[in-house]
């Protein structure tokens, strides 16, 4: 879809004039500290013994856990990070500590870490360089034990440890022969299950009946499967696993299989969208709910005994529901309510008494301002596909004729969810359409859509974000003339790719860490990453046998068709898309004269941490919008 231009300086004047007719009729600005700084708190957990709470809040402007009694004024912070902060924590099975991973600057080298919450001591229990640390079960019935994964003999391979919390000591459990890319234990910290990696990009799953017993092969997920198919949990008494499993059907399903016999049961299933989460009863392991994610969550009760107590808690609130933390006796639930117009409220609900009581909203400024509604949309692709997504509206003004920014999520086998979405509510309130599209190869829809971006990296995916653009303009929503495109990662590349290959489709564009050379990009992935290689040859394309593909779908090498301006920001540290990635595109930019601004956050990886990058490149981007299609900006 072509669509002629006008001269840039008669369409930037015309568009601040329009700016500020509608302007006027929009929300109060909401700052950008609030809906990109640090939140107040956020990830409550309960200990395991019920006992205390603890949460990640700020210190000094850096995101640290704290923890308090449950009933007492005593909330302290117990961890003492001042760079990234901490992104990831739980609880230890005594109650005593607090378990966290971090990097260094974001380099995905991840450490692992335990304060001592009487002491406050913190040991790193993984010093080692270059080394990146792996949970792989951890159980409150164990109080000071974990499984942990790390690359440090082969940085290619992640070997199985022991660790005792309290002494530190690493103890070696199973050694990685060279193609097993996942571990998982059973009930008693027993590693009996792992997924060997094929050539071909599948997995097969192979178990033992205990850690001296030999391998033995249990299924096969081919690649078509592989992405759509994972083993959840052994059975409390070790004889059976549960299985997200999309052999012979389209959708994922939650299945049971006997170990020695190889039978499945099919617990759940929906013929269009994927089991999501599962919840396990913590004491029996059996499970007792799933959730569909189709436009809002749906859960699906499988034990009827949980049902008063599941319903009591999700009319607690609106939004969509979840129950993540428990007690060690199950008593006491922490739920949260993901809402599309406000901040995600977290509750404890106590099933002894069938009561709930809010803890706490996770940024309570957000219920000062106007929020836009997140509204689900689903259009026909060009070739028969239904593609399901979110548009966004600016609140108070009338949806006609308005400047669009699509928003490309990342992955790109991930999706978008209905909830809270701060960058939604950003553009929304600066004036544009915000429009997310789960286009072929996002996950939750079945395995036949998300095989269908097998290779179509820069076509078909593409093609998808162009039909919905094409949506919103038929619909009267959007300006043909006023569309950006933004995204990260996959979405970065998106970006870069629709600015190459439909450089009349969009005004300018919003380039985070994307790829610009799938040819190099998929030869620099990190060594951890190296034995699943086989999957991104399949899905992407193989560098050698593949490479006039593409090159052909890569924008470094269309460069002479870019013509709209371009921010291409970028972390120095990324593992996953080196900073060559965005350099090589930004000195072609250069080079041919064409419009763009380019930032390089030094300390920084695949992903903004620090506030006060995401604050600088959320101020940079909102003036780059304002200038090409004309919304409002924060001075």
């Amino acid at each position: 879809m072509r669509r002629r231009r006008f001269p840039v300086g008669w369409l930037i004047g015309g568009l601040l004039a329009v700016s500020s007719v509608w302007a006027d009729s929009l929300p109060e600005l909401i700052p950008r500290e609030v809906l990109f700084g640090n939140p107040a708190r956020s990830a409550p957990l309960i200990s395991p013994d019920g006992k205390m709470m603890s949460y990640r809040a700020p210190v000094d402007g850096v995101m640290n856990v704290w923890i308090k009694t449950i009933g007492r004024e005593d909330a302290r912070p117990v961890t003492q990070d001042t760079g990234r902060g901490i992104q990831a924590y739980f609880w230890s099975g005594d109650s005593k500590h607090i378990i966290y991973t971090q990097d260094q600057d974001g380099n995905e080298n991840y450490h692992l870490y335990g304060v001592d919450i009487k002491t406050g001591q913190i040991k790193d229990y993984t010093p080692f360089d270059g080394v990146r640390v792996r949970l792989v079960e951890w159980d409150k019935r164990f109080p000071d034990e974990l499984l942990i994964s790390i690359n440090l003999d082969d940085p290619r391979l992640h070997d199985v440890y022991h660790l005792d919390i309290n002494s530190g000591d690493l103890e070696l459990v199973v050694e990685n022969p060279g193609n097993i890319i996942g571990w998982m234990a059973d009930r008693e910290l027993h590693i009996r299950a792992a997924l060997v990696m094929r050539t071909d990009g599948g997995f097969d799953l192979v178990t033992r009946a205990d850690e001296k017993s030999e391998w033995q092969y249990l299924l096969t997920w081919d690649s078509e499967n592989n992405m759509s198919s994972d083993p959840l949990s052994f059975s409390s008494d070790g004889v059976h696993m549960y299985l997200r499993d999309s052999r012979d059907a389209n959708a994922s399903r939650l299945v049971k299989i006997n170990l020695d016999s190889g039978d499945i049961h099919v617990i759940a299933e929906d013929p269009c969208y994927d089991v999501s989460r599962v919840r396990f009863d913590p004491g029996t392991h059996e499970p007792q709910a799933v959730s569909l994610e189709k436009a809002r969550m749906e859960w699906v009760i499988l034990d009827e005994d949980l049902r008063e107590d599941f319903e009591a808690a999700r009319n607690l609130d609106d939004g969509d529901f979840l129950i993540y933390d428990e007690d060690l006796d199950d008593e006491i639930w922490l739920v949260s309510f993901n809402k599309d117009v406000g901040p995600i409220c977290y509750y404890a609900y106590d099933r002894t008494k069938g009561e709930g009581a809010l803890l706490y909203n996770h940024n309570p400024v957000l219920s000062d301002y106007t929020l836009a509604e997140m509204e689900p949309l689903s259009y026909a692709s060009r070739d028969g596909f239904t593609i399901h997504g979110y548009v966004t509206f600016p609140p108070g003004i009338e949806r006609k004729n308005l400047p669009m920014v699509v928003l490309v999520h990342g992955g790109p086998w991930s999706r978008v969810s209905w909830g809270y979405d701060p960058e939604a509510q950003w553009l929304a309130n600066r004036g544009y359409v915000c429009l997310e599209v789960n286009y072929r190869g996002s996950d939750g829809y079945g395995k036949d859509f998300l095989n269908a971006g097998n290779r179509e990296w820069g076509r078909k995916m593409q093609d998808d974000l162009e039909d919905a653009v094409d949506w919103a303009v038929k619909q009267g929503f959007a300006d043909p003339e006023r569309v950006a495109i933004f995204g990260a990662s996959y979405g970065g590349y998106a970006v870069l790719a629709g600015a190459a290959f439909t450089p009349d489709l969009y005004r300018c564009g919003v380039d985070m860490f994307g790829p610009s050379n799938l040819l190099t990009f998929i030869e620099a992935v990190p060594e951890y990453w190296k034995p699943m290689k086989a999957i991104m040859y399949k899905r992407i394309g193989h560098p050698v046998e593949d490479s006039a593909m593409l090159r052909e779908r890569s924008p470094i090498f269309a460069v002479d068709e870019i013509r709209i301006p371009l921010l291409i920001v970028q972390g120095a540290n990324d593992p996953r898309v080196p900073v060559a990635e965005s350099e090589r595109i930004v000195a072609a930019l250069k080079t041919k004269g064409v419009e763009y601004e380019y930032i390089l956050f030094e300390d920084e990886g695949h992903g903004f941490a620090r506030p006060e990058n995401r604050l600088k490149f959320y101020s940079a981007a909102e003036r780059f919008l304002a200038k090409h299609l004309g919304g409002r900006y924060e001075e």
